[in-house]
C-alpha cells in the first residue's frame, strides 16, 4: 500500500469528457487524458483492504459485482503509485489479456464492489487499468511473446471478438497452433462493429491483432463458416474447435418483421457508420429527421450519439423499465450492484443538441403505422409493472412521428445460419449448450463453445473470462494435462 492516507487526501478524479460541442463534431475517443501526476493519486486511494472485493465477481441478489476476471487491483494500482509501469503491467497481464479493451469499454464492476464507495467514490480502477496499458504501449514495453516451444496441436477459433481473441491469444501463448476465422474484413466483433469509434478507436484493436500475429497466431477473414468452409472440414484439419460467433440475433419489435424502409437494427446501423467511418465514405445525413430508439441501454445510448454526430437534433429514445433512482442509497447498499439512473455520454449530448433527455421510461411499441412500405407514425403503449413483469395498459396508446427507427432491444441468442451449419444443440436461451458448468459441447468431443454464443449476450470482461476458461479445457483435452493458471 503505497500510500496509507491516500484515499482521505484525494478525490475522485475521473478522465475527463471532451466538450460536447467539440466532440460531437467528429468519432474520435470521448476522454480526454490526464497527467501522470492524477493517476499516481488516484492509485494512492486505493485502500489495500483486506478483502478486496473489487476483485471478487461475487453474485448478490441475482447480480455479479467485482471484476469477473479477479484483476489483482490493489496490487498494480501500488505499483501506478510507485511509478513502476512494467510491474503494473505484469500484475495486470496476469488476469487480463486485453485492457485496452475492458479500460475503455466495460462498465467498471470491479468500482461497484469498491470499499471507498461505501462511505465515498471509489477508486478510478477503470481509468487507471487503461493508463497502465496505454502507457506500456508509449513505452515499448508491449512486444510480441512468441513461444518458445510449439506442442503441434491445431485448433481453429470460430470468431474474432473478444472471447475469441482471449481463447486465441491464450492457446497461442501455450504453444499451440491457432487460426481465427472471422466472416467480416476486421477482427474484433462488436467491439469492431457495435462499439462506436468514440467509445473504442478502431486502431486499438487493429494495434493488439496486429501484435497477436506477430505472436503467431494466424487471422483468416471473409470467411463464413457453413458457406466457405464447412464443419466437417474444420475437423479433419484441427484438433479442436472453439465456436465463438457471439450471440448477434437481435430481438425484433412489433412490426419490424415486414422489412420495412426506415426500421434498422441498432447493430446494422452501428456497424454501417463504422465500415464508412473505416472507407472513408460519406456518411449518412440525420439533420432533418425524427430518430426513435428502441431500447434504453448501452446500444441505445450508443445509436442516439452516432446519430447526434450524424446531424440528429430530434431524439426519442424509449425503455420498457420503470425509471431507475438517482442515487445507491435508494436502490440497494453496498456492495450490491447499484440499480440507478446513468445518464451516460450520448443522452448527455441529447441534453444539450436536442434540448433535454430522450428517454421516455415505461413505453414501448405496439405497432408500425406505414404507408406503402415508408414507416410514417410509431405507436406506443404505456407499460406498467407487475409481480409477473412489464404489463401494457391499454387505452394509453400515442402516436410518435418517425424518419428512423433503430431497434436496439438486445439480442437473442446465435444465428440460425451457425446453428444449422454446425448441427449445434441449444439451450431454451437459443444459446451453444455445453456439458454443464463446461465450455465443451455435448454433441462433439471436439467442439467447444465460449463466450456469447454460450452464455448469452452479455460484457466484453464477461466474454474475455469465458475465452480464458474455455482455452484451460481445450488444453486439458488436448494435452492430457493443463498448466494455464486458474
Amino acid at each position: 500500500m503505497g500510500k496509507s492516507t491516500g484515499f482521505l487526501q484525494y478525490g475522485r478524479a475521473e478522465n475527463p469528457h471532451r466538450p460536447v460541442q467539440a466532440r460531437i463534431k467528429d468519432f474520435e475517443e470521448l476522454y480526454e487524458t490526464q497527467s501522470e501526476t492524477t493517476r499516481k493519486e488516484q492509485a494512492a486511494r486505493c485502500m489495500n483492504c483486506g478483502v478486496p472485493f473489487c476483485q471478487s465477481a461475487i453474485e448478490l441478489k441475482g447480480m455479479v459485482t467485482g471484476c469477473p476476471l479477479h484483476n489483482l487491483i490493489p496490487e498494480w494500482n501500488d505499483e501506478i503509485y510507485q511509478g513502476n509501469i512494467a510491474y503494473a503491467l505484469n500484475r495486470l497481464l496476469k488476469t487480463n489479456p486485453f485492457p485496452e479493451f475492458t479500460g475503455r469499454v466495460c462498465p467498471a464492476l470491479c468500482e461497484k464492489a469498491c470499499i471507498n464507495g461505501l462511505d465515498g467514490e471509489p477508486v478510478c480502477v477503470h481509468d487507471n487499468e487503461k493508463f497502465i496499458i496505454e502507457s506500456a504501449f508509449e513505452q515499448g514495453l508491449m512486444k510480441p511473446r512468441k513461444p518458445a516451444v510449439r506442442s503441434g496441436k491445431r485448433v481453429a477459433v470460430i470468431g474474432a471478438g473478444p472471447s475469441g481473441l482471449a481463447l486465441a491469444n491464450a492457446l497461442n501463448q501455450r504453444g499451440h497452433l491457432v487460426c481465427v476465422l472471422e466472416r467480416e474484413e476486421e477482427a474484433g466483433g462488436l467491439l469492431m462493429y457495435g462499439i462506436p469509434n468514440m467509445k473504442l478507436d478502431k486502431r486499438v484493436i487493429q494495434r493488439r491483432v496486429e501484435l497477436m500475429k506477430e505472436e503467431g497466431v494466424t487471422f483468416e477473414m471473409n470467411t463464413s463458416v457453413g458457406r466457405d468452409v464447412s464443419f466437417d472440414q474444420l475437423k479433419e484439419r484441427y484438433d479442436a474447435i472453439a465456436v465463438c460467433a457471439g450471440a448477434k440475433k437481435p430481438r425484433p419489435v412489433a412490426g419490424f418483421e415486414d422489412d420495412i424502409h426506415g426500421v434498422a437494427y441498432a447493430v446494422d446501423f452501428l456497424s454501417a457508420t463504422t465500415r464508412r467511418l473505416q472507407a472513408g465514405a460519406p456518411l449518412p445525413d440525420l439533420r432533418e429527421c425524427h430518430v426513435v430508439i428502441v431500447g434504453g441501454g448501452d446500444t441505445g445510448n450508443d445509436c442516439c450519439a452516432t446519430a447526434i454526430r450524424l446531424g440528429c437534433t430530434k431524439i426519442t429514445q424509449l425503455e420498457m423499465m420503470p425509471e431507475p433512482p438517482v442515487t445507491r442509497l435508494e436502490s440497494n447498499p453496498w456492495p450490491e450492484w447499484p440499480k440507478v439512473k446513468k445518464t451516460d455520454y450520448g443522452q448527455i449530448e441529447a441534453i444539450e443538441v436536442c434540448g433535454g433527455d430522450p428517454r421516455v421510461y415505461q413505453t414501448t411499441i405496439e405497432s408500425l403505422d406505414t404507408d406503402e412500405g415508408v414507416i410514417k407514425a410509431v405507436h406506443t403503449c404505456q407499460v406498467g409493472m407487475t409481480s409477473h413483469g412489464p404489463e401494457k395498459i391499454e387505452g394509453t396508446e400515442a402516436i410518435l412521428p418517425c424518419d428512423l427507427l433503430l431497434v436496439a432491444a438486445g439480442f437473442v441468442g446465435i444465428e440460425d445460419s451457425l446453428k444449422e451449419a454446425a448441427g449445434l444443440e441449444t439451450t431454451p436461451r437459443n444459446t451453444i449448450k455445453t456439458l454443464p458448468w463446461r465450455y465443451r459441447c455435448q454433441a462433439d468431443d471436439k467442439l467447444f463453445a465460449a463466450g456469447d454464443a454460450r452464455r448469452g449476450q452479455s460484457l466484453v470482461v464477461w466474454a474475455i473470462h469465458e475465452g480464458l476458461e474455455c482455452a484451460k479445457e481445450i488444453d486439458q483435452f488436448l494435452m492430457g494435462y493443463s498448466n494455464m493458471e486458474s
